[in-house]
């Protein structure tokens, strides 16, 4: 009875939100780890949002600035404006190589990988209805890692191509295995999917280890440990042609099921009854976001903590409407990423930092930060339950 009660409840805001388009519930509001946020008006959202623009505008050219070479902010966009034709610009040779070969690129490559693991975390939080979800915890990350390293080490092709099969196939893969083990014909128990998605992030994690030892290249090794902990320092334009179309179809895809997601928020039943194909859906946008994330990976390695706690602080700022959440959480993650990947490569200059290592150290405790939120909502809900059976009881 008190099951037909919430799943109701549920049924009834939810087509609320369908007809009205209001802000959805947290994905996580029946799970431990997540908080509901104060969703702000429209007009609020569209002044986050270009607040958030401008930012990453100015945070992509204040960071090319950012280097042993001392290149001001003018001489930035002079290149950018001279390269795309717009006006003719007399900068030195040196400088130009600097901004337009170097720098650029890099910048533009840690815009896109913070937005790709902002909006994977937030699709793959609500979907698995988990708190917890990320391409990391899922598995996803370390199978495009073993995969994308087979190809490096074992020289399976050459090039960002290869590297993005490769990636993909690992990612798909152990995606498959995760879902395998946690899921049962349509259904994704959350606590099942993010255990299995450890066990199987270990597994690949063990296989990347032995892929490495089996080839026993000092030289090989050093840098692909240093590629798996995530660093940037190979993106180039030709990278950034492969992965921005596949950022761009897999962000118009989410977008488009943007209402769908918010009635995933609610669970399976009310999706279900609102005509929501669960199933499909759900398993569409996993194997969309298993691309981006093979994609991401393969340019910029395993990246860890970014698709796990930015979707979070979005939803403190929007509420959980993934109309509002998504272009806010993309905008958020390119803009994080930016500045991390400018402090991993300028704090100990000449040396460079890997930018995994410095996502892990802001990650971690924001992550401890969020557990500890969630304890008093915890609490209060399982007194709640508590207090409902013994009124049941009586």
């Amino acid at each position: 009875m008190a099951r037909r009660t919430a799943v109701a409840r549920r049924l009834a805001v939810a087509r609320r939100l369908a007809v009205r388009g209001r802000a959805g519930a947290d994905p996580g509001a029946t799970a431990p780890g997540v908080r509901r946020g104060r969703p702000i008006r429209p007009a609020g959202t569209v002044a986050l949002l270009v607040t958030l623009l401008a930012g990453l505008v100015v945070s992509i050219g204040a960071a090319v600035t950012v280097g042993p070479a001392d290149i001001p902010v003018s001489t930035v966009w002079a290149v950018v404006a001279d390269r795309l034709g717009l006006a003719h610009a007399d900068v030195p040779l040196l400088r130009e190589h600097i901004v337009w070969r170097l720098r650029l690129p890099r910048v533009l490559g840690a815009a896109v990988v913070g937005a790709g693991l902002a909006a994977v975390g937030a699709v793959t939080q609500t979907v698995t209805r988990n708190p917890l979800a990320d391409p990391y915890l899922l598995g996803v990350s370390s199978g495009a890692s073993l995969g994308a390293v087979a190809v490096l080490v074992l020289g399976v092709g050459g090039g960002v191509a290869a590297l993005t099969g490769g990636a993909f196939t690992g990612a798909l893969a152990a995606f498959a295995v995760v879902a395998a083990v946690a899921g049962r014909r349509a259904a994704l128990a959350p606590t099942r999917v993010v255990l299995a998605g450890v066990a199987v992030a270990q597994l690949c994690g063990a296989a990347t280890s032995f892929v490495i030892v089996w080839v026993a290249d000092p030289h090989a090794t050093q840098s692909i440990t240093f590629w798996l902990s995530g660093s940037l320092a190979r993106v180039d334009w030709a990278a950034l042609a492969w992965v921005v179309p596949v950022l761009a179809a897999v962000l118009a895809l989410v977008a488009a099921y943007a209402r769908t997601l918010n009635a995933f928020a609610f669970g399976e039943d009310a999706a279900e009854t609102l005509g929501v194909p669960v199933a499909r859906v759900r398993w569409l946008l996993l194997v969309a976001t298993a691309l981006l994330t093979a994609a991401l990976v393969a340019v910029s390695g395993a990246v860890g903590f970014v698709g796990l706690i930015l979707p979070h602080a979005a939803r403190f700022l929007t509420g959980a409407d993934h109309r509002r959440l998504l272009p806010v959480v993309v905008l958020a993650g390119a803009i994080f990423m930016v500045w991390v990947d400018t402090a991993a490569r300028t704090l100990f200059a000449p040396r460079e930092l890997p930018v995994g290592v410095l996502t892990a150290l802001l990650g971690v405790p924001a992550f401890v930060v969020l557990l500890h939120r969630a304890r008093p909502a915890e609490s209060r809900r399982l007194r709640g339950r508590w207090a409902g059976r013994r009124k049941a009881g009586d």
